[in-house]
Order: structure tokens, then C-alpha cells, then sequence
């Protein structure tokens, strides 16, 4: 059983605190889904708990296992056993999927013994393409396609946490069904813990969260069960904010730059 403590954090991007104390704790198999309106934070969540540079964190921790990520750079943080399912995923030329995922397992330690029929069986499995494996990783391949993709690595690394940064973005309903079903199978297989951040209901109808929690002005004002997301999805965000909330600054569209540590 493994546990992922984020307290009390405090963080800023661009010279603007966006983060204003969050505090959330997510143990092994469970789903906890972050919703909230344009610039309440999420993404930027997301960033801070994988070390992307040019964000600044004023408080708090986050603990995995006991152990503060936040003096790691982004590949301990994956080493440790934290994964991100990117929103705008990479483009690696020159690199295909199995020579990356082979990188990634004798760093961890582990053989890669079978890991070319291990790439084929999984992308049987949530559909994706076998004559895209071969090819640059991300590169020319379609928003649905890409997120097969990562859905794929996500499966073979077998993290100990995985953060969903809006995983449905850009999908079709069948691409979406493969890859949150994939999900939902690895908190049960795997024990996956899953932090997945999504502006809509969709993604919770295949993917069953435990902990559903509403993010504001970088705080988080609301938290229930799946009940609360046919709240939101009745109401909308205006019965949790109250008034209009301002975009959340961002350094990049991409998390391009967290390869560069």
C-alpha cells in the first residue's frame, strides 16, 4: 500500500500565486478526479507535483511513501514511482515507443526481458495500431492515437501514482472509452493510484472515482464521492465559484521541457 500526500502547497507560475494551500491524499487502487473551472489551478497541480521547471513552490509538500518529491528532479519523481499522462503529449523523434519504454525499465532496474511482445499485447488491447510502434513516438500520430499511446507506457511502467492531465482532451468516445477503461483496470490489477483532472463527466462514467474534488482560485472548495460530480455536471462550476475566475497563467503549452532535466 503506497500514499501520496500533497500538504498544504503553495505554489506560483509567472510572478502569480496559483496554488493557495491544497491538501489531498490518495492511496493505492483509489481514483480521485480534480474538476474545476478555466484557471483554478489543475494543470498547474499537475505540474508542480512532476517538477516542471519555471514553477515555484512558497509551501507544503508532496510525500510519496513519507518521502517530499519536491527536492527531486522530474525523472527521480518518475523513478519513485510517479507517472503523468501528459494533456499535449511529446513528440520524440528518432526514438520509437519500445526503445523509450526499454530506456525506462533498465532505469528502474528492470528486465526487458519480453518487453516487445509485452508493447504488442497491450496495444492489442486498448486498439492501438501495431504499425504505429515502429514510428518516432508521438510523432504524426492523431490527439487519439497519442493518447492510446501514453495509456500504452502508462500500463508497462506500472507507476505507483499516475495524475490524468485531462486525459479525454481531444478523444473520440471510443478512444476514451479504451484508455479510461485501461485506467480503471490498473487500480485493480496494479493497485494504480489515480489523480485524474478533467473539466467533464464523461471520463467518470468508465473511469469510477472514489474521491471526486472540486479545485477554485487554487483551493480546494468541495470534496465527495461520484455524487458530487452529477452535482457539477447539474449545476455547473457557478454554484462553487461564485463569480468569473481568470485564466491560470501558464509557461508552455507542453511539458516538452521536463525531458530536459
Amino acid at each position: 500500500m503506497s500514499t501520496l500526500e500533497i500538504k498544504g502547497l503553495v505554489a506560483s507560475v509567472a510572478g502569480k500565486q496559483i496554488l493557495n494551500g491544497i491538501d489531498l491524499t490518495v492511496r493505492s487502487g483509489e481514483v480521485h478526479a480534480v474538476m474545476g473551472p478555466n484557471g483554478a489551478g489543475k494543470s498547474t497541480l499537475s505540474a508542480v507535483v512532476m517538477g516542471k521547471p519555471g514553477y515555484e513552490v512558497h509551501a507544503g509538500q508532496v510525500l510519496l511513501d513519507g518521502v517530499d518529491l519536491l527536492g527531486m528532479p522530474t525523472w527521480q519523481r518518475a523513478q519513485a514511482g510517479m507517472h503523468l499522462v501528459m494533456q499535449y503529449p511529446s513528440e520524440v523523434p528518432g526514438v520509437d515507443l519500445t526503445e523509450m519504454l526499454a530506456e525506462a525499465y533498465s532505469a528502474r532496474g528492470r528486465s526487458t526481458d519480453g518487453l516487445a511482445a509485452s508493447v504488442a499485447a497491450e496495444a492489442e488491447r486498448i486498439h492501438f495500431p501495431s504499425a504505429l510502434l515502429d514510428r518516432s513516438l508521438n510523432v504524426d500520430l492523431s490527439g487519439g492515437e497519442k493518447k492510446r499511446n501514453e495509456t500504452l507506457q502508462l500500463a508497462l511502467l506500472q507507476p505507483k501514482f499516475a495524475i490524468l492531465d485531462e486525459l479525454d482532451s481531444g478523444l473520440d468516445i471510443d478512444a476514451l472509452r479504451d484508455c479510461s477503461r485501461r485506467v480503471e483496470a490498473a487500480t485493480h490489477d496494479s493497485q494504480l493510484g489515480v489523480l485524474a483532472i478533467t473539466h467533464y463527466n464523461r471520463l467518470l462514467e468508465e473511469l469510477h472515482p472514489d474521491h471526486v474534488h472540486i479545485l477554485v482560485k487554487g483551493r480546494i472548495v468541495a470534496s465527495g464521492g461520484p455524487d458530487l460530480a452529477d452535482q457539477l455536471e447539474r449545476d455547473g462550476y457557478e454554484a462553487f465559484t461564485g463569480d468569473e475566475v481568470a485564466d491560470e497563467p501558464t509557461s508552455s503549452g507542453s511539458y516538452d521541457d521536463l525531458f530536459a532535466l
